[in-house]
């Protein structure tokens, strides 16, 4: 009655089982101090912004992961050695521009401009994140952003994104031992992609046609950054990755092929006549199956080279402890040794 969807066959599952497959892996991997990254892919009205967006009472995996993110941190809020800050940005790709969805006012003609360097890799000037210290806020941040999304009507979909879409969060876990500090910086990109479409389909013209060509372009670029980081990880030697063939796939450069754990998505439509597009997508996600990341907690130097000495501390200690050694006696008599005699 109230609007929420329940599955009552097997066959289907809920917006909460899907987070619960996907979305709380995303949210372990932030609290742990890793990059991470979870987007949707698949044709036109397949259901890719209601899994990461969702509508009305049924939200998706976007607003189900920063309210379980601030009730991990509201839990948190009693241990005085931890804590936290988040703050957020949201972005879409229209037309290969980028364009700041939270702050409209401030983007320029053309778009901002990505950058990317050794240290900071990719990164956006002129982007705008946004300081949140609870779910209600971040909350208000995404229908804002909403509101200002690029959406039309085509034949296959009365509510279709005319771009892609991509929700960010920069967490910051900080923990306190005694005078050391400690600070971790994860960030957190959910992806919702426009969907591929055939004009004779949607029935695209003028704009939306303009659109959906950007769109599959995008979507194409993309595909082949897949296949040359799938051949890479076979084995196979002198692989060029075109991440600069799109704006897209230089946003998700290090998503693809970087520092970040990844998650994709494929949505699939059941409908017979959409066939073709149905194993179009298959045969992406099975390409992007053979990726292999090489992912870091982001922590600064000194830090892990400490926590790494704790470490390798806490596990010798364990071992000598193993062998019946009793390490507080041998400390007192190797303090005792080294005394200096009485004049």
């Amino acid at each position: 009655d109230d609007g929420l969807l329940v599955a009552t066959n097997p066959n289907y599952a809920t917006q909460i089982a899907v987070y619960e497959d996907l979305g709380v892996n995303v949210l372990n991997n932030c609290f742990d101090g890793f990059n991470c990254s979870l987007f949707a892919y698949g044709q036109t009205g397949a259901g890719k912004s209601y899994s990461m967006v969702g509508y009305g009472k049924n939200k998706g995996i976007i607003p189900i992961v920063c309210e379980n993110l601030f009730r991990r941190v509201d839990e948190a809020k009693s241990d005085q050695t931890l804590q936290y800050q988040v703050s957020v940005t949201m972005l879409e790709i229209y037309n290969e521009q980028l364009r700041d969805l939270l702050h409209p006012k401030a983007n320029k003609p053309g778009g901002l401009k990505i950058r990317s360097s050794k240290s900071l890799g990719v990164y956006i000037p002129g982007l705008q994140d946004e300081p949140v210290a609870s779910y209600k806020q971040i909350d208000k941040k995404m229908q804002e952003g909403t509101m200002n999304r690029t959406v039309a009507s085509t034949k296959m979909n009365a509510t279709s994104s005319r771009a892609h879409t991509v929700f960010g969060i920069l967490f910051t876990k900080i923990v306190t031992d005694g005078e050391l500090k400690s600070e971790s910086v994860s960030k957190v990109n959910l992806v919702d992609l426009a969907g591929s479409e055939r004009a004779e389909s949607t029935g695209a013209t003028g704009d939306r046609l303009k659109e959906g060509c950007a769109i599959n372009q995008s979507l194409s670029a993309l595909g082949n950054v897949i296949s040359a980081l799938a051949d890479k990880a076979m084995g196979k030697k002198k692989v060029f990755v075109p991440y600069r063939n799109s704006v897209l796939t230089m946003m998700l450069q290090d998503a693809l092929g970087g520092n970040s754990k990844t998650i994709m998505i494929c949505a699939l439509s059941p409908a017979d006549v959409n066939y073709d597009e149905t194993l179009s997508t298959l045969r992406y996600a099975d390409r992007a199956k053979k990726i292999k990341n090489k992912v870091v907690k982001n922590e600064n130097p000194t830090d892990r080279a400490i926590r790494l000495l704790k470490e390798e501390n806490a596990k010798l200690k364990k071992i000598l402890e193993g062998k019946g050694l009793d390490l507080n006696a041998a400390a007192a008599a190797g303090g005792g040794a080294g005394a200096d005699p009485a004049v």
